[in-house]
């Protein structure tokens, strides 16, 4: 009885699921930039083996050790901006170099986190702009939710309605019989591709820095600022939003830090999830606010598996059907996008700014090479600013069960 319980405790249905998900999600979303990127700098088969080995563990180990420190679903991702700006920008540079800069940005992202004035910065940000650029950055997964119903409509609106149904009857399990409608739904269809299966252990590939200061400046300070504006900075906001008021300045040390010592084997960027953190807060991942740090611990054990067995991550990447990640995504997401929504258009006051923020950030609009995440907080902030309107920050938002939370937790 006792070692039931406590694996109960260890591995809740929903924490597993929801850690599942984020990592599913998060691989499948952007992987193949990463593997662009590391191409761009001239890495063989072996060198993308050991990316993949050096970006799982160091997902895996701040994942589950941030988590379990905090007792919050921290979830760690890997920078797809910065792969998405290393794709462009390692073209000509060597690998050495671009090792080399990849220590450069962990580098300031722990002396971020040591000095904390990231931080500070954080704790001044309203709770309704927060709540808006996460709801921002969201929205685009809840449209292709529907938007994949054009492409493959049985498939999306099976799991749609499986979901539907599931929130009736078996509310805290609708994520998961809609994955399980999803993988039913495309496997009757034949939409796997499964040949070519091979399961392999990717071995570390060491590769000693170079320092050129033209490298440093023109792609280590950019993979810098793109990491902490477009990722750290929703994924602070996802946290607050939803109500845990763990200190960042840890979470940016520790992150960093790793990412600094395992930048020579491929970690180019170790940040704060956004997306993917946003299934492990919900409510979906456990009725308990104060249980929720397993699915973090247990998006930590699958990218960890995920770094060991490398080499079957891009077969997966072939074999899973789009209508499938895309759809599940989006329907993960679901309630996050509404409490978020909700929270930003609470206060009347700060209804105008929050709107400013939530429409530029789902714009998508690109300046300097930085996403719309911090051009739409900086929108928002300069609304409120000249409108003199001033509002509690987003680090004072406590931990609060909703009405339906307290439904499941008393179930």
């Amino acid at each position: 009885m006792k070692l039931n319980q406590a694996i109960r405790s260890a591995a809740p249905v929903t924490a597993v699921a929801a850690g599942f998900l984020a990592t599913l999600i998060g691989i499948t979303s952007s992987v193949a930039i990463v593997f662009t990127a590391a191409r761009a700098a001239g890495a063989d088969t072996a060198r993308l083996d050991s990316w993949v080995l050096a970006l799982g563990v160091g997902m895996g180990v701040t994942c589950i050790g941030l988590s379990l420190r905090h007792r919050a679903p921290v979830v760690t991702a890997w920078s797809t901006p910065g792969a998405a700006l290393l794709a462009t920008s390692l073209h000509g540079v060597t690998m050495a170099e671009a090792v080399g800069a990849f220590l450069f940005s962990a580098a300031l992202i722990t002396l971020s986190g040591v000095t904390g004035w990231f931080e500070r910065i954080m704790d001044r940000i309203p709770v309704a702009l927060a709540s808006a650029l996460l709801a921002g950055v969201l929205v685009q997964f809840g449209t292709g939710l529907f938007g994949q119903m054009e492409d493959n409509f049985l498939v999306v609106f099976t799991m749609f309605a499986v979901y539907v149904a599931g929130k009736r009857w078996l509310p805290r399990y609708a994520v998961l019989v809609a994955l399980v409608a999803g993988v039913t739904a495309t496997g009757a269809q034949g939409s796997w591709k499964l040949g070519g299966f091979h399961a392999s252990l990717a071995a570390p590939s060491f590769v000693r820095p170079e320092f050129s200061w033209q490298v440093l400046i023109g792609v280590g300070l950019p993979l810098f600022v793109v990491t902490m504006a477009s990722q750290n900075l929703p994924g602070v906001a996802v946290l607050r939003n939803a109500g845990y008021d763990t200190p960042v300045s840890p979470l940016l040390t520790w992150t960093g830090c790793v990412n600094f010592l395992l930048a020579p084997f491929g970690c180019f960027g170790l940040n704060l999830a956004a997306i993917t953190a946003a299934i492990c807060t919900g409510e979906e991942a456990h009725p308990d606010p104060r249980k929720r740090y397993t699915a973090g611990v247990w998006a930590g054990v699958f990218y960890l598996l995920i770094g060991i067995f490398g080499g079957a991550v891009g077969w997966l990447l072939t074999a899973m059907p789009q209508a499938l990640v895309l759809g599940i995504a989006g329907i993960g997401l679901l309630g996050t996008i509404g409490s978020s929504l909700t929270s930003s258009l609470a206060d009347v006051n700060m209804r105008e700014p929050a709107v400013v923020t939530f429409l530029a950030t789902a714009s998508g609009f690109t300046l300097l090479g930085i996403g719309s995440t911090f051009w739409g907080l900086c929108a928002g902030v300069l609304t409120a600013v000249v409108a003199g309107r001033r509002r509690k920050p987003a680090g004072a938002a406590p931990v609060q069960r909703q009405p339906e939370e307290a439904e499941g937790a008393r179930a």
